[in-house]
């Protein structure tokens, strides 16, 4: 056990040590390393104290992504709009899938960057183990700053692509489309912290499962793709009640769909705003998240020996 003194460190190699140690003045101390942890650990003062690092982290995901690439950050903007082009493409012109008022590509663009946000979000986070275990195994700091690094860095990228999609609101604007931000959009930042909470936790469940399981990063990607499908993100929640009634439970429970629509209604003034969409996705991001920490803080223990 590593016992941190403001100055110094104490590692105590026995149980008599650690009582001794532990009748001293917990202020005294600056923090214990303990393999002894709470079901649910999130010390946030731990965390603030770590914030520099937590920076440096988020430095590294955003500068080393496109390092030694010709268009560099530039990739930041090309994927959302080949893949909303492709869409519009496929789903509208060949699929004649009805956008309704609003232009199919700026339709597709707005439900592409949202969902971009939480993709890469999921698919970064979930390989931490794996990717950070040099670092873990050689120094401590909390395990849980890398993911809430990854969270972090991706907002940035979503901020570049949210600007490429109002450069094209605004032409589609001054062209006379019958678009408009609703006054709901005052939320669209809860809306994204919401994407990324739910991405965090996910990611951190998986990150916790392929430590032992290594199948499940073959389907990680596989599995993302499928999930896109039943969120909404290239047609209107209403078209699927619509269209198939039948299956349209699938996308109505899944939370990330109500996000994509409700973003939808917020920057383009189409689709529907539910509160119960928002209160239940609400209540399964808190509960994804809960079981990610509990997962995560429980695998960070041992994950050093089955990676």
């Amino acid at each position: 056990m590593f016992h941190y003194l403001r100055g110094f460190v104490y590692i105590s190699h026995n149980q008599k040590e650690s009582h001794t140690l532990s009748k001293i003045d917990d202020d005294a101390w600056l923090y214990t390393i303990s393999s002894k942890r709470k079901l649910i650990d999130f010390n946030f003062k731990e965390i603030w104290r770590y914030r520099d690092l937590l920076m440096l982290f988020v430095k590294r995901d955003v500068v080393t992504v496109y390092k030694q690439t010709i268009l560099g950050p530039l990739w930041y903007l090309i994927q959302p709009l080949f893949t909303a082009l492709t869409f519009t493409l496929i789903f509208n012109k060949v699929a004649n899938i009805e956008t309704g008022t609003v232009p199919p590509f700026l339709f597709n663009l707005a439900g592409v960057s949202v969902w971009n946000y939480f993709n890469t979000c999921l698919t970064t986070t979930s390989d931490t183990f794996k990717t950070n275990a040099a670092i873990f195994g050689k120094v401590y700091f909390p395990r849980i700053i890398v993911p809430l690094s990854i969270i972090i860095s991706n907002l940035m990228k979503f901020g570049i692509q949210l600007l490429i999609f109002i450069a094209f609101y605004i032409y589609y604007y001054i062209n006379g489309a019958a678009i408009h931000v609703d006054g709901s959009m005052v939320f669209f930042p809860v809306l994204v912290l919401l994407m990324g909470l739910i991405g965090l936790g996910f990611g951190m469940i998986i990150s916790s499962m392929v430590t032992k399981y290594r199948d499940l990063k073959f389907l990680v990607g596989f599995g993302v793709q499928l999930l896109m499908y039943v969120s909404a993100v290239m047609y209107p929640l209403a078209l699927m009640r619509e269209k198939l009634p039948k299956i349209a439970w699938l996308v109505e429970y899944n939370p990330l769909a109500y996000m994509i629509e409700t973003a939808r209604f917020m920057l383009l003034g189409t689709g529907t705003f539910s509160w119960f969409g928002i209160l239940y996705t609400l209540g399964v991001t808190m509960l994804v998240l809960l079981l990610g920490i509990i997962i995560f803080n429980r695998t960070e223990k041992t994950f050093i020996d089955t990676v």
